[in-house]
């Protein structure tokens, strides 16, 4: 009858040779995930910069004709700015404004996006809430207003903006069309 074999215990230096290799492997890994997310890094800083860039495009297309537009719904602005950054550190308050338009009584604030979303007509209703809190600060009374404008418009976000009483600039042909909210306007 045979006997089982024994197997060969490990010895010390094996061990440690062991823990050698698996060391060397564990750096290597580490240098790899390190390259890894340094690419990953700068890939996505390139998408942002395009996509920022890209936003840019858009907004100096739609912004020279919103004052127009407006004026043909019975809205006369005399005064438009792009890119406006409020900040107010005392209160709290910081946004920017991609184009606002107004006069003495009335201000548009328009959030334009290639790729309007839900969450970006969200996020413009929460800065007008800070932009009427920043005016009350300062004694501003003026009504203030919203529209959205997007390149690429999905149905139900067409929807949902024109529901929550916003008014929406979308491409239509050579330029574009504003259509108004279905109800009144919401005012801040």
């Amino acid at each position: 009858m045979e006997t089982p074999q024994t197997a060969n215990p490990a010895t010390p230096e094996m061990v440690w040779a062991i823990l050698r290799e698996l060391a060397a492997d564990q750096r290597e890994l580490a240098a790899s995930q390190k390259e890894t997310d340094r690419v990953l890094k700068e890939t996505g800083k390139r998408l942002g910069d395009f996509t920022n860039s890209f936003g840019e495009i858009v907004e100096y297309m739609v912004a020279p004709n919103l004052q127009d537009r407006f004026f043909d719904l019975g809205m006369d602005f005399q005064e438009v700015s792009k890119d406006i950054k409020i900040r107010d550190k005392k209160n709290g308050i910081a946004f920017q404004i991609d184009v606002y338009l107004q006069n003495c009584d009335t201000a548009m604030l328009v959030e334009v996006k290639a790729d309007l979303a839900i969450g970006d007509i969200n996020a413009h209703m929460e800065r007008l809430e800070k932009m009427r809190r920043y005016a009350d600060l300062r004694g501003d009374k003026r009504v203030f207003l919203a529209a959205v404008a997007g390149v690429v418009v999905k149905d139900k976000v067409r929807e949902y903006a024109l529901s929550q009483g916003l008014y929406l600039a979308e491409p239509s042909g050579e330029t574009f069309n504003i259509t108004p909210p279905h109800d009144k306007p919401k005012e801040w």
